[in-house]
């Protein structure tokens, strides 16, 4: 294991109770650790490859370090993390070691990038508290997005989802109470957003105009078939 560079080593003598262990700074990981870093979280990243730690030795507190190997995590005081994100994806073997280790270690909260459903459930398998699928997400996402209907769609679980949208032609001048979109399609506009005005949560004497954007929850199938209405 190679020494930490300096902000890793600051980082070291502060308390990593709170703070994120990533752990592979492949498309995934680098994002993830960024962003965190970005927002004032306490981050810890170890890649084994010293071209991308050279590459990413002057954003993020980082080690070179082989965390498939028990021994690297002890030395980089990983036990002393509340959360370990496990970036690595494409070497199955990698992936499940770090975990496992990061699984005797007991740290209390282990997230884990899986490539596919089986390397998923393996994931799951030895202890992994929270499984992401960040290649599926994304075509899952896209695949809503491309047909034009909706702006953005985010699936929370199990079905139930929120979208950004342009309001069908039947609820434009119409108050969210008179157009009756949960009555009829079990939806619910929670937000509007008109042009060159603040977001606002939506109620039954809101009214929608043509222009507007709407914020609308409810389960995938039903927004489907909202979102095709002309």
């Amino acid at each position: 294991m190679n020494a930490p560079n300096a902000r890793a080593s600051e980082r070291s003598e502060k308390s990593k109770d709170a703070g994120v262990l990533v752990i592979g700074l492949g498309r995934f990981g680098s994002s993830l650790a960024m962003t965190l870093d970005r927002l004032g979280q306490d981050v810890l990243a170890i890649e084994r490859s010293p071209a991308l730690v050279a590459h990413f030795s002057d954003r993020l507190p980082i080690v070179e370090a082989d965390a498939s190997n028990p021994e690297a995590l002890d030395q980089v005081g990983a036990k002393d993390f509340s959360i370990a994100v496990v970036g690595v994806g494409t070497s199955l073997e990698a992936s499940v070691l770090i975990t496992g280790n990061l699984v005797d270690l007991g740290t209390p909260q282990i997230w884990a990038k899986a490539v596919s459903a089986e390397h998923g459930r393996i994931l799951q398998r030895i202890g992994a508290h929270h499984v992401v699928f960040p290649e599926s997400d994304a075509g899952n996402r896209v695949a809503h997005l491309v047909s034009g209907k909706l702006l953005d769609y985010i699936e929370i679980e199990d079905g139930f989802t929120i979208v950004k949208m342009r309001p069908p032609k039947e609820t434009q001048g119409f108050t969210i109470g008179q157009s009756k979109v949960s009555e009829r399609y079990g939806v619910t506009i929670i937000g509007v957003k008109s042009p060159g005005q603040e977001f606002v949560y939506a109620g039954n004497e809101t009214c929608i105009s043509s222009n507007d954007l709407l914020v609308v929850s409810g389960h995938s199938d039903l927004l489907e078939r909202f979102a095709a209405r002309p």
